[in-house]
């Protein structure tokens, strides 16, 4: 997860970049922070969905081979 002070310069960069624009250390610094956060985004949903199980109108077990798989591998590591 994310810090709230990160989560806090993303914003503060973001408002700048709209209002007067950023220097070239402030663009790379936001480039940064938001690479961060979307890493931090993608393996958070990637964790939601290895606790999804599909199952059909009868009760069965209908969940994709793939998403069986990734937590199969979780288990094991």
């Amino acid at each position: 997860m994310i810090h709230k002070e990160k989560l806090d310069r993303i914003n503060i960069l973001a408002r700048k970049a709209k209002s007067e624009g950023l220097s070239l250390k402030e663009q790379k610094e936001q480039k940064e922070l938001r690479n961060e956060y979307l890493k931090n985004v993608r393996k958070s949903f990637k964790n939601q969905l290895k606790s999804v199980k599909v199952v059909d109108e009868e009760g069965t077990d209908v969940t994709p081979a793939k998403l069986k798989k990734e937590k199969e591998n979780d288990s094991l590591h």
